[in-house]
């Protein structure tokens, strides 16, 4: 038995846990710290609130950017890096970060915190996310960014941010097609953990748990409620960001395979959306190697309700219980484009229990253009 030393930034899990940030960026930067903020531009009044709470506290807001994207193109990293230089009055091209009172603080989901890792790894700089979806980026060593219409990725100890806050109370209030599909998500880096090539004891008893806390919770949270929230529902709303967070811890430990390949190769080539694509993919890429993961398959059948033994009835049951479309050509995949991103797979594939076999691959990207029902017939 063997498996590698687990990297884990401090946690504050609750609800009311944006509170704690003052506090926690306070411990990051010491006396005078600055925070230097984060989002999309679809979030920034989520900005106004950390704005808000900050100017009550001893932690001043040296600068905020809003233009965090899908992939972390490096082309916004570099603007956002030249805001931060701009805002701080510092060469952020030459500073490790040592001794800085500055601190990136991230809110969002994976575009934020992408952003946030990518800012971090090139400055030295501590950060702090403040993940509002269930994506798991935050919990994780490893930096995915494109560049002339590909997407690569790296892991690095030093990417992991210091501090994630989770706040029940912000993932709380996410869409309900944004809440499955980021929950699903989620659910495919444990499954991934499964199979992958260092899987280990601890990450496959977490990622039961985690795959078991996503699949009843989802399915619970999949209406969007109004007025006061019943005592179930605000429990799922914790079981679920309980859950992704151990989805995230899985992904943070081991390495990647056929599932994100496939995700790294459509999402970050053809700008498809993420949480969308991995929710597409995830049938088909766990149909792709499932003659070869018996045990593993078992151990699925065994955690998915309503599985009655069959893992892939398990997942499909619950993916039909979840406001989700499963046809990349929903989100603008098209036909013609299905050579090409088989193509890419196959360019720079990732260990997989299953080899990658061209036509093979192509037929899977064909079934998950279409939105078919996957099948283990290849």
């Amino acid at each position: 038995m063997s498996f590698q030393q687990f990297n884990v930034p401090r946690v504050v899990f609750g609800r009311g846990t944006l509170a704690k940030l003052p506090e926690e960026a306070a411990l990051l930067g010491g006396k005078g710290a600055k925070a230097f903020l984060l989002s999309t531009p679809q979030q920034t009044d989520q900005l106004d609130t950390i704005k808000k709470l900050l100017a009550g506290s001893d932690v001043s807001v040296a600068g905020v950017f809003t233009e965090a994207t899908m992939h972390t193109p490096v082309g916004i990293t570099d603007k956002a890096l030249a805001a931060l230089g701009e805002a701080t009055g510092t060469d952020v091209s030459s500073t490790s970060g040592s001794g800085s009172s500055t601190v990136l603080v991230s809110i969002g989901g994976g575009s934020t915190i992408g952003l946030g890792k990518a800012m971090s790894i090139r400055t030295g700089l501590a950060h702090i996310c403040i993940p509002t979806s269930y994506a798991g980026s935050e919990m994780t060593p490893i930096l995915g960014e494109t560049a002339d219409g590909r997407k690569s990725t790296r892991s690095d100890p030093r990417i992991l941010p210091r501090t994630v806050l989770y706040d029940v109370d912000l993932t709380g209030t996410l869409p309900r097609t944004m809440r499955a599909t980021s929950g699903i998500n989620a659910l495919a880096h444990a499954v991934e953990a499964l199979y992958t090539q260092n899987a280990s004891p601890v990450v496959s008893a977490m990622a039961g748990e985690a795959i078991r806390s996503l699949a009843v919770s989802l399915p619970k949270l999949a209406e969007d409620v109004t007025g006061e929230k019943s005592a179930e529902r605000l429990k799922a709303e914790e079981d679920a960001l309980y859950g992704a967070w151990l989805c995230g811890m899985c992904l943070g430990n081991v390495s990647m395979s056929i599932h994100h390949k496939l995700c790294h190769v459509l999402g970050g080539s053809f700008n498809l959306p993420h949480g969308e694509t991995h929710t597409a993919v995830l049938p088909h890429s766990l149909s792709y190697v499932a003659p070869r993961i018996g045990g593993v398959m078992e151990k699925l059948a065994d955690i998915l309700p309503e599985s009655d033994g069959d893992a892939m009835k398990g997942l499909n049951g619950l993916l039909s219980k979840l406001p989700v479309k499963l046809a990349l050509r929903d989100y603008g995949f098209k036909e013609e484009d299905i050579d090409k991103a088989a193509d890419i797979a196959l360019s720079q594939p990732y260990w997989s229990p299953r080899p990658l076999e061209r036509e093979a691959i192509r037929e899977v990207i064909r079934r998950i253009w279409a939105g078919e029902p996957a099948r283990a017939d290849l």
